[in-house]
């Protein structure tokens, strides 16, 4: 904004001040609250969201405690409320939790659906969504492993959010799988066994149970491991060997 188009604020006496407020007039009615408009009223902050406020709690009693030591009544003492409460908008722990990395799953998959919609060749899609998959998880397990370990839970246990993120990510897949047989990249006739074959191959690099037994692997070694599965799956793919 060029400088001569600001306003500078105007500091008043309290005489200018008295002079200027309606209320200090006895003779004038009650003051009327000021209502905001245009920037001003759209300056206003916007309230934090009662579940959004638990979810930032729970994020935090997550980092700081791991999931065992995380409780209900805990991250609704911290909340200003009662547990019961909290359960009106998550009837569980587990869910509580799960919500929590929902919101982590939710920006991996939205980073994996603008790989699968990039303007590459499918057969190059394909090598970047798997290792797009596998780092982050892997980056996950080292950096936030308390996280990671409500994503393993909740992928054991096939909870909701797991099956929900796996529906997805077969869905990107479908995608990439279909775009690459239109345009004659994949040879392969057959769409569900072409997508069976890069989930199969790619397990242990992009399952959670995987990832954690592999956790003392060295990253390099996992990477050319990883390097020579995605060229098997691009092979089979273009070849529809399989």
């Amino acid at each position: 904004m060029p400088y001569g188009s600001l306003s500078l604020p105007v500091t008043l006496t309290d005489s200018e001040r008295e002079a200027s407020d309606p209320v200090s007039d006895p003779r004038a009615g009650p003051a009327r609250p000021q209502r905001l408009s245009g920037p001003a009223a759209r300056a206003r902050p916007t309230p934090v969201s009662t579940d959004a406020r638990l979810l930032a709690i729970a994020t935090e009693h997550l980092t700081r405690l791991g999931p065992k030591r995380v409780t209900v009544v805990a991250v609704a003492a911290e909340a200003g409320m009662t547990h019961a409460n909290v359960y009106r908008y998550f009837p569980s722990k587990d869910a509580l939790l799960d919500a929590v990395a929902g919101r982590w799953l939710r920006d991996l998959e939205t980073e994996l659906a603008g790989i699968a919609d990039a303007p590459d060749p499918a057969d190059d899609k394909i090598e970047r969504f798997i290792s797009a998959l596998a780092s982050a998880q892997s980056e996950m397990l080292t950096r936030e492993p308390n996280l990671f370990a409500v994503h393993l839970d909740a992928t054991v246990a096939s909870r909701p959010i797991a099956r929900r993120h796996r529906v997805r990510l077969r869905a990107l897949v479908e995608r990439v799988v279909e775009e690459g047989i239109g345009t004659g990249v994949f040879a392969a006739r057959d769409r569900e066994r072409a997508i069976a074959v890069i989930f199969d191959a790619s397990y242990r690099f992009t399952h959670p149970v995987a990832i954690q037994h592999d956790a003392d692997v060295p990253r390099d070694l996992l990477d050319a491991r990883l390097g020579a599965v995605i060229q098997s799956i691009q092979r089979a793919l273009r070849t529809g060997t399989f």
